[in-house]
């Protein structure tokens, strides 16, 4: 029997860390930050279903967040700065993460293929998507909650970045009114130390 290395792969994530032009108080490796957008975009789908009168499927997003990143095992991570600097660079970009995606996919039985395509891969539907526009969403909180997790340990670095990234977020907020419900109510609690969440403060 064929040995099929998909998910072997997919676990070192664990060694990809992110932001690399920038100085970390803490390094945030590409696991954990994929774990923290599967969370967010979960709620910010369940925010949409319990107040906006959405149906959206919080499990599907949860999932194809755990892997937007996956082709990054591959590719390492492109910093932001970079990876937008100009349409050339963007698109040249894209390409590389689709064939990388392409490589993953070649490590899965075929049977489970189709599966995991739909996943890692943007699909036609409508309803894929919205949910991976909850996805970039989510994606955008995280960044914005590393900044204020850094800015918190008194570490500067992320000035910039924090107010880049508050700024995509409000431009988001007209179609994804959650963003702003869960910036309202969980934000402010990032940066508190484990005493202060458990005592209310």
């Amino acid at each position: 029997m064929k040995d099929y290395h998909f998910f072997a792969t997919v676990s070192r994530m664990k060694y990809i860390n992110r932001w690399a032009l920038m100085r970390n108080s803490r390094m945030e490796d590409l696991s954990e930050h994929s774990l923290e957008v599967a969370m967010i975009a979960h709620a910010l789908c369940m925010i949409g279903n319990v107040r906006y009168g959405r149906h959206l499927n919080g499990e599907r997003a949860a999932v194809i967040a755990l892997y937007h990143d996956a082709s990054e095992i591959i590719t390492g991570d492109l910093p932001t700065p970079v990876k937008y600097y100009s349409e050339e660079i963007r698109d040249a970009y894209k390409n590389v993460e689709s064939l990388a995606e392409d490589q993953l996919l070649e490590e899965l039985p075929d049977d489970l293929k189709g599966i995991y395509r739909s996943i890692l891969k943007a699909d036609t539907s409508e309803e894929d998507r919205v949910l991976r526009r909850y996805v970039k969403a989510a994606d955008k909180l995280s960044a914005l909650i590393k900044c204020i997790e850094e800015e918190s340990a008194g570490n500067t670095e992320f000035k910039t970045a924090k107010i880049s990234t508050e700024e995509s977020l409000k431009e988001m907020i007209p179609e994804i009114p959650e963003i702003g419900d869960f910036i309202t109510e969980f934000l402010s609690s990032y940066g508190s130390t484990l005493d202060e969440l458990l005592s209310g403060h």
